[in-house]
C-alpha cells in the first residue's frame, strides 16, 4: 500500500465527524452530516469512513496518547483540540502519511485557531513534533494484545482469565465484522420463502447450524423490506437460543421483564403460536416504542406491553402468575463488540458492581413473579464472569426451592456446570450467558 493520503478538506471533515460524534448517537449520523458538509462522496467516502471508524475502534488507546503527550485527560482539553489531536494520531502514529498530508497536518493549527483561540493552534503546532516521534512502549503481554487488538488493558486480563490461551483468539474475533443475522418469522413466513427472496435479489446467505429459522446474510443487502413486512426480524443466531432455550408452550403466561426492542418477546410469541399471554416490560418510553413497532409488523396478538421498571413487575402483576420469565438481563454488553466497535472503549471496570447490583435485584423479581414448577431464563449478552455465573450463584445460595436445568447445546458449558455460555471465536456469534433455572413444586 502507498502512503495516505489526504487533502485539507478531507481532514477538516474527519474532525468535524469525530467532534460531532461526541455530541450525536449513533456516530454514523454525526459521520454522514460532517462528510454532507464538505461534500465528501462516492470512493473519497469510503476512505475517510474507514479512517472514521478506525478511530472508533482505536479511541481509548488514541486518547492514552494524547494523555501521555499533554500530560492531562483529553476529556478536559477543548473539544476542537481533542477532535483534532485524535485525526493526527490515527494519521501520523497508526498510518502511514505522505509528506503532503504531514504538511496539511501542520495546517491544522490555523484550522484550531479560527475555530476556537489561536493560542489552541500554537499549542497544537508545538506539540506535533512530539506526536511524528511518538513510540509506544510495549513491555507486557497485555500492553502487546492492547495495541494488535484495540481494547483496555483490565478486559484483557479479564478474558485471559476466563480463556487462558484462547485469549488472542477471542480479541481477534471481536475485532471481525458478524456478517447480517436475521430470523425468520414463522407467524408470516417461512425460511424457505425468505430465502426464495434472497435469492431472487442474487444474495449469498446460509442457514444457521444451530437455528434454523436464523438466517446468515453474506453480501451488503439491506433487508428494510423483509423487516418492513414482519416476515423477518434482525436478530443474532445466540439471542434467538435464549427463547428455544426457555421453550414457552401455547396457552402459558410468560414475562419478558427487559424485553425491548422486542426481538425475543416476538420469538416467543411465535413459539406459543400466538396463544397465550406475555407481558412484556421495558423502562424506556422510545424503545417501548419500538418495540410496539415490532409486534405489529411481526404479527403477535399476545404481548402487552408495559413501560415500566423490571423490579416493580411483581407489585404490578402479582406474584405467582408466570410459567415462564425470560430475564435476558440489563448488562455491560461487551459479547456484541463484533457489532458495537465503540462499546469497547465505554466499558468501565468500576461499573460491573452496579451492573451486578441491578442483575441481582431483577432476578429476584423475576423469581416472584414465578409459579412453583415454573422456569426462569437469566441470561446476558456480557461475557464477564461476575455478571453470569456469579449473579447465579449468588442466587442459587439465597433460594433452596430453585435448581438449575443442566444446558448442555448448542454451545459450551458454563464455569458454573449446567450453565451455557457463547463465544465468539468458537461460535462465531456474540458473547452470550444462559442459566435455566426451574421453582421446585410445593
Amino acid at each position: 500500500m502507498g502512503k495516505l493520503k489526504l487533502s485539507d478538506r478531507q481532514l477538516y471533515a474527519l474532525i468535524e465527524a469525530v467532534k460531532l460524534g461526541e455530541e450525536i448517537k449513533p456516530s454514523q449520523s454525526a459521520k454522514r452530516k460532517a462528510f454532507a458538509r464538505y461534500k465528501i462522496d462516492g470512493w473519497e467516502n469510503s476512505k475517510l469512513t474507514g479512517i472514521f471508524y478506525s478511530i472508533q475502534r482505536r479511541l481509548g488507546l488514541i486518547d492514552e496518547i494524547i494523555e501521555e503527550l499533554v500530560g492531562v485527560s483529553p476529556l478536559i482539553l477543548d473539544p476542537w483540540l481533542r477532535a483534532t489531536l485524535r485525526v493526527s494520531i490515527e494519521v501520523a502514529v497508526f498510518r502511514d502519511p505522505s509528506e503532503k498530508t504531514r504538511g496539511h497536518l501542520k495546517g491544522l493549527a490555523q484550522f484550531l485557531s479560527r475555530r476556537t483561540h489561536p493560542y489552541v493552534g500554537y499549542y497544537y503546532y508545538d506539540l506535533l513534533p512530539r506526536l511524528f516521534e511518538y513510540v509506544p512502549v510495549i513491555d507486557t503481554e497485555e500492553k502487546r494484545l492492547k495495541w494488535d487488538y484495540l481494547f483496555p488493558e483490565w478486559f484483557i486480563v479479564k478474558m485471559r482469565e476466563l480463556v487462558g490461551n484462547e485469549a488472542e483468539d477471542l480479541l481477534r474475533a471481536l475485532n471481525e465484522t458478524l456478517p447480517t443475522s436475521i430470523r425468520v418469522n414463522l407467524l408470516k413466513s417461512s425460511v424457505e420463502e425468505v430465502e426464495g427472496y434472497l435469492r431472487k435479489k442474487n444474495v449469498r446467505f446460509e442457514r444457521s447450524e444451530r437455528v434454523d429459522t436464523i438466517i446468515r446474510v453474506l453480501d451488503p443487502f439491506n433487508p428494510e423490506w423483509l423487516f418492513n413486512k414482519g416476515f423477518a426480524i434482525a436478530q443474532e443466531e445466540a439471542a434467538a437460543v435464549a427463547s428455544l432455550v426457555l421453550n414457552p408452550k401455547p396457552g402459558e403466561t410468560v414475562v419478558d421483564l427487559a424485553a425491548a426492542p422486542g426481538g425475543k418477546t416476538a420469538h416467543m410469541a411465535e413459539l406459543m403460536h400466538n396463544e397465550g399471554k406475555i407481558y412484556a416490560l421495558d423502562v424506556d418510553k422510545a424503545r417501548i416504542k419500538r418495540m410496539n413497532e415490532v409486534l405489529g409488523r411481526t404479527g403477535v396478538k399476545i404481548a402487552e406491553t408495559i413501560r415500566a421498571d423490571g423490579r416493580k413487575a411483581p407489585d404490578m402483576l402479582g406474584e405467582g402468575i408466570a410459567d415462564r420469565v425470560m430475564l435476558d438481563a440489563p448488562c455491560t454488553s461487551d459479547g456484541t463488540i463484533a457489532k458495537n466497535p465503540e462499546l469497547r472503549w465505554r466499558l468501565r471496570e468500576k461499573n460491573i458492581q452496579k451492573v451486578v447490583a441491578l442483575q441481582r435485584e431483577l432476578i429476584e423479581s423475576a423469581w416472584k413473579l414465578l409459579k412453583p414448577e415454573g422456569r426462569l431464563l437469566y441470561s446476558t449478552c456480557s461475557m464477564l464472569r461476575e455478571e453470569n455465573e456469579g449473579v447465579v450463584e449468588w442466587f442459587l445460595g439465597r433460594h433452596d426451592d430453585a435448581r438449575l436445568v443442566p444446558l448442555s447445546r448448542p454451545y459450551s458449558e458454563g464455569f458454573l456446570p449446567g450453565t451455557m455460555r457463547a463465544w465468539p471465536h468458537r461460535h462465531g456469534t456474540i458473547g452470550f450467558f444462559y442459566a435455566l433455572i426451574e421453582k421446585k413444586g410445593d
